[in-house]
């Protein structure tokens, strides 16, 4: 999803929030709140760049005071997903900002502002990690499914096919790089499927839920037996590409691969010639880079890639989260002191 459609999703939230269904999905890092290794002073709040109702609201319900931007102002709600330049002037026009919401579980987008506070120094930053996992999980699971059925080729084919073909979910082998909320959901998910579960993740610190967990550098260890890919992981430097040429040649060829992450994690055209050359049973990926993916990108042409359009977690399905989250933030910065979704901004996320 563009910025732009971010943003006319925040409008339409304001103008219809009475058409969201609240307590539809949980966020499992929600009570879960954490001490800053520095303590943020309260004070008033402003919701940028463009205010909308609804999450001015949610700030509101946390005992939090919205005022406009000002010498004043301490803390900062920001709820477009890129304009990171437009951030940055703020932080510098204002240094007494001591914490400041993202509106997005992956951060980065803001990178450049992140990287000028890698050394601690600077406000809090907090993101919506963790609160969607459960509609994002829940797609990764779909994808994961239609791959292995053959769904996209079959929706494509006009005609009967003459032979039915399609795997089954039930008893594969199931590798997720990522170890964040989107990783626990979908534990808890294939859990009914009877899948094996493969965790990759930076630590060895065996994730609950899963059969094995391994740390990255194991990956081409565990790749050769992956029924099913899924990736769930940051958007970093060193998770760039990680998904190459190599290490689509260790898949086997009945293998699913889904990206339910970032684009920059996979070399979209090393996986265009995997498909292209049959190596491959089939691709979902919800997220390509750019977004949206260029209209002449040999993925759009391959009929074993479904491409759903960065769709995982709509704004109807994001807001009410998003807004639960400020909220209990708000509570944290005017009050009680912990605080949800902390990012490192050494580490990216």
């Amino acid at each position: 999803m563009t910025d732009t459609d971010r943003m006319t999703a925040s409008a339409t939230f304001a103008a219809g929030a009475e058409f969201l269904l609240t307590d539809q999905h949980r966020d499992p890092l929600a009570g879960r709140a954490e001490r800053p290794a520095r303590p943020v002073e309260p004070g008033p709040i402003a919701v940028l760049p463009t205010a909308s109702e609804f999450f001015t609201e949610a700030v509101v319900a946390g005992g939090g005071l919205v005022a406009p931007l000002d010498e004043r102002t301490r803390g900062l709600v920001w709820l477009s997903e890129k304009r990171a330049d437009e951030l940055t002037a703020i932080l510098d026009a204002h240094p007494a900002i001591g914490w400041v919401q993202l509106p997005w579980a992956g951060v980065d987008g803001f990178a450049t502002v992140l990287e000028r506070y890698a050394d601690g120094s600077g406000p809090l930053f907090t993101s919506a990690k963790g609160a969607y996992s459960e509609p994002v999980a829940e797609h990764a699971v779909a994808l994961a499914q239609a791959v292995l059925r053959e769904l996209a080729p079959k929706a494509r084919a006009a005609a009967w096919a003459p032979v039915r073909t399609g795997l089954s979910l039930y008893g594969r082998h199931v590798v997720i790089v990522g170890a964040g909320g989107i990783a626990a959901e979908l534990l808890r998910l294939l859990r009914p499927y009877r899948v094996r579960t493969t965790i990759v993740r930076r630590a060895a610190t065996p994730m609950e839920g899963a059969d094995r967990t391994v740390t990255t550098d194991a990956l081409h260890e565990v790749l050769p037996t992956a029924d099913v890919l899924i990736l769930a992981a940051a958007s970093t430097a060193d998770t760039r590409a990680l998904i190459g040429a190599p290490e689509l040649a260790l898949l086997p060829a009945t293998a699913a691969l889904v990206n339910i992450a970032r684009g920059a994690l996979v070399d979209q055209l090393a996986l265009a010639a995997a498909l292209r050359e049959g190596r491959l049973l089939g691709a979902g990926l919800d997220v390509t880079t750019p977004e949206p993916l260029d209209a002449d990108h040999p993925l759009w042409a391959e009929p074993r890639c479904l491409i759903t359009s960065h769709s995982a977690d709509t704004p109807e399905m994001t807001a009410p989260l998003l807004a639960r989250r400020i909220t209990e933030n708000v509570r944290g910065f005017v009050g009680a002191g912990g605080f949800v979704g902390i990012v490192d901004p050494a580490a990216g996320y």
